[in-house]
């Protein structure tokens, strides 16, 4: 590794042995980047001196009126956020700051600062809750935060479990002490920290199969390689594109899409808060948004719905974070004309990696490879399966999984053989013979609704805190809709009713206690569970159950 500009070495410290990272590959020109490098200079500082300081970045709207933002402005207001967080917080290279807002320019501009000041972000999803954020400030030994004033109940509530946490500072409220008021007076120019091309600038969490949040870690170069693999060869955008759609921005999803794939081309986004499928079609009209990335659900809707919308302007339609039906695929087409561009990708990776060009789909395929990645299906002994055979989708890029101080790291990269170094995402797929990839399932138990990664274990962990719960398990089973939705399976204890009234009271309970998109839409009482001799919960019984 080259040196680092971490005078906090702990992520560095806390990445896995050596002998357990993934194999990175950089054989397009494009990958091949220096080795010191800050990814949010490269963003937008850079953007500036090649003379699109004029041209609007962020657009969105204030109090119902469109409002943009410029490369300049927002280039400003990340310096004038990374000298609060340098001069006002005394926070140095390495340190991890926890971000927490819907997608909004000050978000953006948040990320962007934290970055540039050689700091670690941390972006968290506006709906976890307190027991969740302690979790994530826990692992990452999180110091500092930068939070929207309306997400401070939760924030405040981890805050006081946690000993790491010592400074929050809230924004999108102008009062005395506010990061607004802090960055008021600060320059407008700051000096980035030369950070070496493979110091970490992010940890993204995911929640795994058990429910214990994994870290990822990322470094500046993966940034730059997500905006320079998927984007450039099935998007080919150019400066006039606006990008649009609902993926949060503390998504690896989101923020590619929303973010860093615009601002590497000159581009823009649109970034609002609350987005239905009914907001989403109005704000591409009103914004004349070109590129679109959301959730398969969120397509299945929009279909109904584009009669009511011109989407002149709408060009292309990105899809991801749950397979994609090849109904919804057909539906929306039919509606709108537009051939979605699906695809696959993972935290761990840092974004997608299988995709296809509009020109190139093959039904029922998520895609092919794309140009900087290889991905092949295999068997249990690390094989190559024969075309149309199910097995483990492992896949080898410019980008790779390290977890943050975490045993299961083993379990995702291939430690020998002649795949030493791939990525195994836990997914089941099978390939055709010309090299495209058709999905089949997870290969463990999480399940995945509306786009939204939701285990199992970690909905029963809640569950289980209900006085009337005796024992639970938790699986996704197919929906129409959503792709899953999560059911629960509940033993009550004597003296309990397993009605309707119970339903909507342990559903309540769920959404109280953990992120609300995570509880049980269906919920059955069952006398036992099935389980091994050992113990061990059989959750594809439940499944198998209906």
């Amino acid at each position: 590794m080259e040196a680092t500009a971490h005078v906090d070495t702990f992520v560095r410290d806390a990445l896995p042995p050596h002998a357990q990272w993934p194999k990175l590959v950089f054989e397009l020109p494009e990958l091949r980047y220096p080795k010191r490098l800050n990814c949010a200079a490269e963003l937008l500082d850079r953007m500036v001196e090649l003379g699109h300081g004029e041209r609007s970045v962020i657009r969105t709207l204030v109090d119902g009126k469109a409002y943009a933002c410029t490369y300049r402005a927002l280039l400003h207001r990340a310096n004038q956020i990374a000298h609060v967080l340098t001069a006002d917080l005394h926070l140095r290279p390495g340190n991890r700051v926890l971000l927490r807002a819907p997608n909004n320019p000050m978000m953006a501009a948040c990320w962007l600062a934290v970055v540039k000041a050689g700091l670690v972000a941390v972006p968290t999803m506006p709906l976890l809750r307190a027991t969740e954020l302690k979790q994530i400030i826990d692992k990452a030994k999180v110091g500092a935060a930068l939070c929207d004033l309306r997400l401070m109940e939760e924030m405040e509530l981890a805050r006081a479990g946690c000993r790491e946490m010592k400074q929050v500072l809230y924004f999108n409220d102008g009062s005395a002490g506010s990061l607004e008021q802090k960055l008021a007076h600060k320059p407008t120019a700051f000096a980035n920290v030369d950070t070496a091309a493979d110091d970490a600038c992010m940890i993204a969490f995911t929640s795994g199969t058990t429910g214990r949040p994994k870290g990822t870690v990322h470094f500046h170069r993966d940034v730059l390689a997500m905006c320079d693999c998927f984007p450039r060869s099935c998007l080919k955008p150019g400066q006039d594109d606006i990008f649009c759609g609902t993926p949060p921005l503390a998504f690896t999803f989101g923020l590619g899409g929303l973010l860093c794939f615009p601002m590497r081309f000159g581009a823009s986004t649109v970034l609002i808060e609350k987005l239905t499928p009914d907001s989403l079609l109005e704000a591409v009209d009103a914004f004349k948004a070109t590129i679109c990335f959301t959730a398969p659900t969120y397509y299945r809707q929009m279909a109904g719905l584009v009669r009511n919308y011109k989407l002149r302007s709408l060009k292309k339609c990105v899809s991801a974070g749950e397979a994609l039906p090849d109904a919804t695929r057909q539906m929306f087409k039919e509606a709108s004309g537009i051939e979605i561009i699906d695809g696959i990708g993972a935290t761990e990776m840092m974004h997608i990696f299988i995709s296809h060009t509009p020109e190139r789909v093959r039904r029922g395929a998520t895609g092919y490879a794309i140009p900087g990645y290889d991905a092949k299906v295999i068997d249990d002994a690390g094989k190559p399966c024969a075309p149309g055979v199910v097995g483990r989708l492992a896949v080898i890029g410019p980008t790779g999984c390290r977890y943050l101080a975490d045993p299961r790291q083993k379990d995702y990269v291939i430690s020998r053989g002649s795949l030493r170094g791939w990525n195994l995402t836990g997914d089941a797929y099978k390939m055709d013979a010309d090299g495209y990839f058709y999905y089949q399932a997870r290969t463990d138990d999480m399940i995945i609704s509306a786009g939204y990664n939701v285990a199992g274990p970690e909905v029963e962990a809640a569950l289980l805190q209900h006085p009337a719960v005796a024992e639970c398990g938790v699986v996704g089973v197919p929906d129409a809709e959503r792709g899953q939705i999560v059911r629960a399976c509940v033993v009550l204890k004597q003296g309990y009713t397993g009605n309707e009234p119970m339903v909507k009271e342990l559903q309540e309970f769920v959404k109280k206690t953990i992120a609300p998109y995570k509880y049980p839409r269906s919920v059955q009482f069952v006398a036992s569970l099935p389980r091994t001799e050992t113990g061990k919960l059989q959750r594809f019984k439940l499944r198998q159950a209906g």
